[in-house]
């Protein structure tokens, strides 16, 4: 093969000597500069001689840029010059070629043979000589349209390079498939592989990996070729597209979509025909088993609510709905992982995947978290419960209902608050109707003036007789002040919580009316100005 470079080399600069222009004259600097190379190259070994190939496949690539120039602007004086320059560029590929689809068959055998880890550096080799075949075809085919332009077509060698084009795109084809299978099976076996087998089967997993991404590009650039050569491709571009999932412009071509959906389409109705009847079984008995859990867990539900109802557990309504709510959701739960694992699905990833999300929701939803956390508080606890009078997270009204994240409550306006179990929690809660008994506490006031035993006396004939108010524990009037603009008395019966209200009203209206009939004044707070007029001397 040097041999033949050499030779096409010398018979260029040969031909290049009989013109003379700027173009011409670089492409005798450039046959110099090539001579020079692959004198170079034969000195050389390993990586250095990989440089030195790379430089002389750029200079050859500048020696047919310089070509293509002089076609495009070709005269009758350089029309035998050029003939010849793109023949020799045909058999110096050709002969190329054959080269290297010898290496890549030797290559391949070789790549066999070799370990595990020679396999990796063997098939980077391989990639590396599939690329520069690639580049070669290419190149054939320019040479070939050069020729037409020139008025010498070769339609017989067209036509060869067209047919070993065909037949490349169906060997990598096969290849794709092949390699992507064998690629998936290990992939399932790294992922069930003990640690001991895990080592030598990732080395045979990257290699796979390896094989597929060369089919690919191989396959990729042979397509691109047979565009050019107007072959049908969408077979190709179809496969393409399931094996690396990209979206190229190759696919808003009408026929490779309709291939796609053609094929889509006949595997589902394969998938269909082969896993319908297994398939509805299973829908049917995932139904069933629904169907029965809901029923359980209605029965559930019945029952438990009837358990924590019990006088003797003195639950709160909270506590009560929360075993209610749970027992029916945990049955219904059982079911739905009894259902999923009949119709084959299995329930390890599932559960996994539970966990890991249960992980994320609760960095999301911290807020959220602090509030059902209040809320098990306020469930064991117990400071209130629904129907209780509270003060609580800055709001005062009846508990309407409760749950582990929030607590509504209906104030004595009719309006519902609903206020979140961290802020009820984190402050002062009070329960006004905790306790079944209370004590009104009011304060009234007389003058100076006034007798007081008189307005004791009243005062205790009012309490004594609203019916209402408690014998046990005793009613408290006192004289408790001596204040600024009365004397105050401290008035405080026992009632019953729901008495509360009617009790308090009650008295301090009958206290208005009383104290009216018998004399006593209600003082109020008042200010006397005295005035002192100074006369002015003249």
């Amino acid at each position: 093969m040097r041999a033949l470079v050499l030779l096409f080399l010398l018979v260029s600069s040969f031909c290049i000597a009989q013109e003379s222009s700027p173009q011409i004259e670089k492409l005798e600097r450039l046959d110099q500069e090539l001579s020079a190379l692959i004198a170079e190259s034969q000195t050389m070994s390993g990586s250095a001689r990989d440089v030195v190939r790379l430089q002389l496949l750029n200079k050859n690539n500048a020696l047919r840029e310089v070509i293509q120039d002089l076609i495009d602007n070709r005269t009758e004086e350089t029309h035998e010059l050029l003939l010849k320059h793109v023949n020799q560029q045909v058999q110096f590929i050709s002969d190329a070629l054959i080269f290297l689809l010898n290496k890549i068959e030797a290559d391949e055998k070789a790549l066999d043979k070799e370990t595990n880890e020679g396999k990796l550096l063997a098939q980077k080799s391989l990639d590396e000589t599939r690329r520069f075949s690639n580049h070669l075809f290419e190149e054939q085919w320019v040479n070939y349209q050069w020729l037409k332009l020139l008025g010498e077509p070769t339609p017989k060698k067209e036509q060869g390079l067209i047919s070993d084009i065909e037949h490349r795109l169906e060997f990598m084809s096969a290849s794709l498939t092949f390699d992507s299978q064998q690629e998936a099976l290990l992939s399932k076996q790294l992922k069930s592989a003990t640690e001991g087998e895990k080592t030598s089967l990732q080395l045979v997993h990257i290699l796979a990996q390896r094989k597929v991404a060369s089919d690919i590009n191989t396959l990729q650039f042979s397509v691109k070729l047979a565009d050019k050569m107007g072959l049908d491709t969408t077979p190709y571009k179809q496969q393409l597209f399931e094996a690396t999932g990209t979206l190229t412009n190759d696919l808003l071509n009408i026929e490779v979509i309709f291939s796609i959906i053609s094929t889509w389409g006949k595997e589902f109705g394969l998938w269909v025909f082969d896993k319908a009847p297994q398939l509805l079984f299973n829908l049917l008995l995932f139904a069933f088993i629904i169907v029965v859990f809901r029923w359980l867990k209605k029965l559930t539900r019945k029952m438990v609510k009837k358990a924590v109802s019990s006088p003797n557990l003195n639950l709160s309504q909270l506590m009560q709905d929360f075993f209610t709510s749970m027992s029916g959701n945990g049955v219904l739960a059982i079911g739905l992982l009894i259902a999923l694992s009949q119709i084959g699905l299995n329930l390890t990833p599932i559960l996994t995947g539970f966990g890991v999300a249960g992980v994320i929701i609760g960095f999301a939803l911290q807020d959220t978290l602090s509030n059902f956390a209040s809320g098990m508080m306020l469930l064991i606890y117990r400071p209130f419960d629904v129907g209780d009078f509270v003060e609580a997270g800055g709001v005062s009204g009846k508990v309407s209902h409760m749950s582990l994240v929030n607590t509504t409550i209906k104030t004595f306006d009719n309006q519902i608050i609903i206020v979140p179990n961290s802020k009820i929690w984190g402050d002062i809660i009070k329960n006004v109707t905790h306790e079944r008994v209370r004590r009104v506490d009011m304060v009234f006031g007389i003058g100076y003036s006034d007798d007081i035993e008189l307005a004791e006396k009243v005062l205790s004939d009012i309490v004594d007789a609203h019916p209402a108010v408690l014998h046990q524990p005793e009613k408290t009037i006192k004289l408790h002040t001596l204040n600024t603009s009365s004397v105050d008395f401290i008035v405080r019966p026992w009632v019953k919580t729901e008495d509360y209200w009617d009790v308090y009203w009650d008295i301090t209206r009958e206290v208005k009316i009383r104290f009216d009939q018998e004399g006593l004044s209600i003082p109020f707070p008042q200010q006397d100005v005295h005035l002192h007029m100074v006369e002015k001397k003249t």
